[in-house]
C-alpha cells in the first residue's frame, strides 16, 4: 500500500522517513518531488573501448560540478549519472524513485532500472539520466527531476540495507556518493588499534 501525502508528512515528522531538506511545497497527493543536484558523472568515450561488467571492465569517468544557475546540456542518446539534492531513506518503508511525466514526455529518462531503495538505505540517489529525444535537453541544478513514493511492507525485514554491509562495487561511482565533491561520503569508521603486548 502506498502512503498518501498525509501519511508521508506524518512519517517525516515522526522520523520514520528521512527527507533532507524537506519542503511541504514539494508534496504531491501520494509522492514527493526531489530535485537535481550539481554533480554529474560522464563517461570518457575516447578511452573506453567497451564495457564488460562480467569482467569488471567499466569506462573511465569524470565528475562535472555545475553551479546553481548554470546548465548541463544532455545530448541525444547520451547516458550520464546525476544526483538528487535531497538525502532520503527509511527503515520502515520501501522507497521507489520514478520519473515525472512532464520530463518523460520530452524524452528524459531518470532511471534505467534501479528504482528501488531498500529499507535502511539513506542516500543522495544516483539518477541514471538518458536523453531519448533527438534534440538536446538542458538540465539545471535545483529542477524537480523525479518523485518518491513510499510503500508499506508486509512485515519488518529480517535485515535492512545497513545490516547487509553491501554496496555496489563497480567503478562507475553512481550508486554510492563520489569520493570527491559535495556528495562525498565522510569516512565515519573509527580506526581500530591493537593493544600492545606487555
Amino acid at each position: 500500500m502506498f502512503l498518501s501525502d498525509k501519511d508521508i508528512h506524518a512519517a517525516v515528522k515522526e522520523g520514520k522517513i528521512t527527507i533532507e531538506p524537506f519542503d511541504i511545497k514539494r508534496m504531491q497527493p501520494a509522492t514527493y518531488d526531489i530535485r537535481l543536484a550539481n554533480t554529474f558523472i560522464v563517461n570518457d568515450p575516447h578511452t573506453t573501448v567497451a564495457i564488460d561488467p562480467v569482467k569488471g571492465i567499466f569506462p573511465k569517468t569524470q565528475t562535472i560540478e555545475v553551479k546553481d544557475g548554470d546548465e548541463f546540456v544532455l545530448h541525444p542518446g547520451v547516458s550520464i549519472l546525476g544526483y538528487s539534492k535531497e538525502r532520503f531513506g527509511s527503515d520502515e518503508y520501501l522507497v521507489e524513485v520514478n520519473g515525472k511525466s512532464s520530463l518523460a514526455r520530452i524524452g528524459l529518462i531518470v532511471h534505467n532500472s534501479a528504482s528501488i531503495v531498500n529499507p535502511g538505505h539513506y542516500l543522495n540517489i544516483a539518477l541514471e539520466l538518458c536523453n531519448l529525444n533527438n534534440v538536446p535537453i538542458i538540465l539545471r541544478p535545483g529542477m524537480e527531476i523525479a518523485q518518491l513514493s513510499f510503500t508499506t511492507l508486509s512485515s519488518h525485514t529480517k535485515r535492512n540495507y545497513k545490516q547487509t554491509g553491501r554496496y555496489h562495487k563497480n567503478n562507475i561511482v553512481g550508486y554510492v556518493p563520489p569520493k570527491t565533491g559535495p556528495l562525498a561520503r565522510k569516512n565515519t569508521r573509527k580506526k581500530v588499534t591493537k593493544a600492545k603486548k606487555k
